[in-house]
């Protein structure tokens, strides 16, 4: 009899630790999603562990329901467990497997819906935000910087503590551009311009990358978001435009070809190079988005 006690101890011992292993391996900086360090990833990792708990209220109890009747219910000999099922209609359990999960999804939708609407706006009303216009290209990511006039490739420098209106467009196959620790991915398209607010508010180099597969140099689709105090990120800006080349339409040509290239920087970039892109597919553009250039401007651009 002690025999069996201690093996069943020695079972319950190993899965608890097991459980435990499991349910902390998602504790590390290394998972990104739940390591944010701004108010839009911390806005989405609030939702994540609101579902998790959400859901847990019915899966916790299912799990060890179903862990009880297994055990309680097995086929062995000498086990007296009672088999009484009753077939009969039960209002008071109806209510119960319907209520529950009406309420969990309830409350889930209504706070996924705040929350999707709340972060189509900039994290910070008081702080003059900066445009980065994005296109993905094959294969590799062309940051510009409007304001700023200059671009870089596969990297992108942001001052923190500063709202990032990143617009969002594709000159080659349809891609998703995703910084895990600064917010929610959102999809590049061809002819189109999308918006995604992003902000950080802590310096560090955080990984981005492509989240659609778009052939063959997919896996080089990374980049860096380096997030920098203001005065070192204008000090930054006025380096590229001292000691790089200009990106004319002949260097973003070649940009355009299908290959896989390292990190740059350009002091300059040609007028209307982004939206003349994004008008030379079709030119829609999410509500309030539109330039304030003429649509023949910008479609003489597109004609370059």
């Amino acid at each position: 009899m002690r025999e069996k006690i201690k093996k069943r101890r020695i079972r319950l011992g190993l899965l608890g630790a097991s459980a435990i292993t499991l349910l902390l391996s998602g504790c590390g900086p290394q998972y990104m999603v739940l390591d944010p360090v701004g108010p839009v990833g911390k806005e989405e990792l609030h939702l994540i562990l609101l579902s998790v708990i959400l859901t847990a209220i019915v899966i916790i109890p299912v799990l060890g329901l179903l862990v009880f009747i297994v055990w309680r219910y097995r086929d062995k000999p000498g086990n007296r467990a009672p088999y009484l099922p009753k077939w009969s209609e039960s209002r008071v359990l109806e209510v119960v497997w319907w209520g529950i999960p009406i309420v969990i999804v309830g409350i889930l939708g209504y706070f996924t819906g705040k929350t999707t609407f709340a972060l189509v706006r900039p994290p910070e009303n008081n702080i003059p935000p900066i445009t980065v216009d994005v296109t993905s290209l094959d294969w590799k990511w062309l940051f510009q910087y409007p304001g700023q006039k200059i671009a870089t490739v596969n990297y992108a420098v942001i001052p923190t503590g500063v709202p990032i209106n990143f617009v969002l467009t594709s000159d080659a196959p349809m891609n998703s551009f995703w910084v895990p620790q600064l917010g929610g991915q959102e999809y590049t398209m061809p002819g189109m311009a999308m918006r995604l607010w992003l902000q950080a508010n802590q310096a560090g180099t955080f990984y981005g990358h492509g989240a659609n597969f778009t052939g063959r140099g997919f896996a080089h689709m990374n980049f860096n978001v380096i997030a920098k105090p203001a005065d070192q990120f204008y000090g930054w800006v006025r380096s590229v435009k001292a000691t790089s080349s200009p990106l004319t339409y002949a260097v973003y040509d070649q940009l355009k070809k299908p290959s896989v290239i390292g990190t740059t920087q350009y002091s300059s970039i040609p007028p209307n190079l982004f939206n003349g892109t994004v008008w030379a597919d079709g030119g829609r553009y999410m509500p309030g988005m539109l330039p304030a250039q003429s649509m023949s401007t910008m479609k003489q651009s597109s004609s370059h």
